[in-house]
């Protein structure tokens, strides 16, 4: 539903304002009389949903006066003028200044219809755009939680970006702890339904009668998730666990929503290492229809220093919320948790760092020791081949330079004294990495 504009209408004769507010207000405007420019600046700010239409001889504040003030506040207000006889080559400095037009007295009431609709119309479109310019920063804020810089996740960002733009479902996939409802989330907030419902649910934590309900209705209370996510994302969790008969009224809905769809379904599958794929488990109807875009998440052990980069978010996150310093991480320790299998992925990760950062905060423990209870692999999988030591040691540094900056908020002389570096080595070697101190600051 389009939002309801504001007209404020400002000049100090009580007729003048009576007379413009009561023909406005039969014209189907909803309107608002100020008798000063003082007054009105008491209601008007930045984002007010509505126009301004002042006069500019008035005691006080002048229009002119006001109207700069107006400008200040919000270039994007759309402001008309009232004048009187000889004050036309002012209205003209004052559309020079920003004001959307003028009127001249006595006022021609279609004209004055005419200019509060065009400019009601202006001010919508200017708060729609700044609404949908923030949704959208908002979505890259999620997005900027898909924390890493390898080649793997690069792409996701990107494909992420991109199908959050389009009205096709999406599939989900990935193995367990990769991320797959935070980019699920992310989709929405990056995308056109910004603002809209996002609703989940997962398919496998109902037995099927009381997953129908839910999904298709009736329900005690509220609606049905089909009809609660209208306009907006419905995520399906474990889609895998969907059954034929649900497969079949799933898919009556999409259809009956045609395309583009009116809801956005995006649905996750976890079904793995059970040699099965979701084509074996879905009706070829309903997985074309939901792989409409396809997304793959990378599992952390194919994403290389991305693990030392989220191990140090995490640990100094944890050590916040503990009230004490991030474990250190020595090379032998980075070289391990490069090549530890990761199992459970960044949900596994960032068990390990929160225990890492209690037992820091007791002085004991290794992080060597939580890999091997975290994994019967741990053993065979944290040794040094497979992989260069030049590659350890350069993750690492990159890793130290990358904590250190950030602790010292990009203090360069800081850093080279915590790292005993030299101001040209520390340059090189953040150059090298891609490190830059704007970042940090």
């Amino acid at each position: 539903m389009a939002r309801m504009m504001k007209v404020a209408i400002v000049d100090d004769e009580e007729d003048i304002r009576q007379s413009i507010g009561q023909w406005l207000a039969l014209s189907g405007f909803d309107t608002e009389t100020f008798c000063s420019a003082e007054e009105a600046l008491k209601v008007i700010g930045p984002d007010w949903p509505g126009v301004v239409i002042s006069d500019i001889r008035m005691p006080g504040m002048d229009g002119m006066t006001f109207l700069k003030r107006l400008m200040g506040l919000d270039s994007g207000l759309p402001v008309i003028m009232i004048t009187g006889h000889g004050d036309v080559p002012m209205a003209v400095e004052a559309m020079r200044l920003g004001a959307m037009d003028f009127m001249e007295k006595p006022f021609n009431p279609d004209r004055m219809t005419e200019l509060a609709k065009r400019a009601t119309q202006t001010r919508r479109m200017t708060l729609d755009a700044r609404a949908l310019r923030r949704d959208l920063a908002e979505g890259s804020a999620v997005v900027g939680k898909l924390i890493g810089v390898s080649p793997s996740m690069e792409r996701l960002r990107e494909d992420v970006l991109d199908i959050a733009q389009s009205d096709g479902h999406v599939l989900i996939d990935g193995e367990t702890g990769t991320g797959k409802t935070l980019v699920a989330h992310a989709l929405h907030a990056a995308g056109t339904r910004a603002g809209k419902k996002f609703v989940t649910i997962s398919c496998a934590a109902y037995t099927e009668e009381a997953l129908a309900e839910k999904l298709f209705g009736p329900v005690a209370e509220g609606l049905p998730l089909v009809e609660e996510a209208r306009g907006g994302t419905l995520v399906l969790e474990d889609i895998e666990a969907l059954s034929t008969g649900l497969q079949a009224r799933l898919l009556t809905v999409l259809n009956e929503q045609g395309t583009p769809a009116e809801t956005r379904v995006v649905a996750i599958c976890n079904a793995h290492g059970e040699g099965r794929t979701l084509e074996d488990v879905l009706r070829p109807d309903l997985f074309f229809r939901l792989a409409a875009h396809k997304l793959t998440l990378p599992p952390l052990r194919a994403r290389g220093e991305d693990v030392l980069t989220l191990f140090t978010r995490m640990t100094e996150a944890f050590a916040d919320d503990y009230g004490c310093e991030p474990p250190e991480v020595s090379a032998q320790e980075a070289a391990q948790l490069l090549q530890a299998p990761w199992p459970g992925n960044v949900r596994q990760l960032i068990n390990v760092a929160e225990r890492a950062v209690l037992q820091a905060r007791r002085g004991s423990g290794s992080i060597a020791s939580l890999l091997m209870a975290e994994t019967d692999e741990a053993g065979t999988a944290m040794t040094t081949e497979g992989k260069p030591l030049k590659e350890y040691v350069e993750s690492f540094e990159k890793m130290l330079i990358d904590n250190t900056m950030r602790r010292h908020k990009g203090s360069i002389s800081a850093v080279m004294e915590e790292l005993c570096l030299p101001r040209r080595t520390l340059n090189e070697k953040m150059a090298k990495y891609g490190l830059s101190r704007g970042d940090y600051t």
